[in-house]
């Protein structure tokens, strides 16, 4: 079993490795462990919003720390690769929450700066980042900025960028290893903060049937991409669609695999 300070600079290292991190994130122990055995997954990450889906709440910290921290570290303890925590916007002590995170396993995690004032913002991410100096590792914090999901409809995409762009320098200057823009699936878009934030600096969300594939997006310097709670709907596709065939009268996909 790796060190938490292990498991902390391997997910740094990946963030800076020439080939882009690629995380589909999971949502409780048996997603953890079927993703975990994929081949050439080298980390896993948590979605919030699949967490508290699991446990019927609505997203947007409407789940219970005490409920989301306890699936966290259920996931942590079940796998041995490095795992980092979407904390959303730090339920209210996004130092504190950082804390509680690693105490329960992670090693990185998400953090939303819901569009506040930015001084703010970056208190928050200098408060999340000093968590893990404080435990003694590298932690991977993900500093997420609301510029194009909480825009206005029909705001100047190109304001939207210089905004994102803005936040995203300061986050890193406050010591966030790597900045996540979603809401960004164009190529021009998605090359403009690359270069504009640096190499190995951007974390996009895959969204499908919209984004670029993997391989253009560490093409355009892309550090890591991820999955959010659209891993747990390719899954509930696949449930329902099966379930459809079994009501007409047909029988479960033949490929089916047991992995649990």
């Amino acid at each position: 079993m790796t060190t938490l300070q292990d498991r902390a600079r391997t997910l740094l290292d990946l963030h800076t490795a020439e080939e882009v991190l690629v995380l589909a994130n999971v949502w409780d122990v048996v997603s953890a462990r079927v993703v975990a055995g994929t081949e050439g997954v080298r980390a896993l990450a948590t979605a919030s919003h699949s967490i508290a889906a699991t446990f019927g709440y609505e997203d947007g910290e409407n789940i219970p720390l005490e409920l989301h921290l306890d699936m966290v570290g259920r996931i942590a303890r079940a796998v041995d690769l490095p795992v980092t925590m979407d904390f959303e916007a730090g339920y209210g002590d996004p130092g504190a929450t950082a804390r509680r995170a690693i105490e329960a396993g992670a090693v990185g995690g998400n953090l939303e700066d819901r569009m506040a004032p930015l001084d703010e913002a970056v208190a928050a991410v200098e408060a999340v980042v000093a968590a893990g100096r404080d435990a003694g590792i590298d932690f991977v914090l993900n500093a997420r900025t609301d510029a194009f999901l909480r825009a206005p409809q029909g705001a100047d995409r190109g304001g939207l960028l210089a905004e994102a762009v803005r936040r995203g320098r300061a986050f890193l200057e406050a010591g966030a290893p790597v900045v996540f823009v979603p809401g960004v699936v164009a190529r021009d878009e998605v090359a403009h903060l690359a270069d504009a934030l640096g190499p190995r600096r951007l974390s996009v969300i895959s969204v499908p049937g919209a984004s670029l594939p993997v391989r253009e997006l560490q093409a355009l310097g892309v550090a890591r991409v991820s999955t959010g709670p659209f891993a747990q709907q390719v899954a509930l596709t696949a449930l329902q669609d099966a379930t459809r065939d079994l009501l007409a009268g047909g029988a479960l996909p033949g490929g089916t695999r047991r992995l649990n």
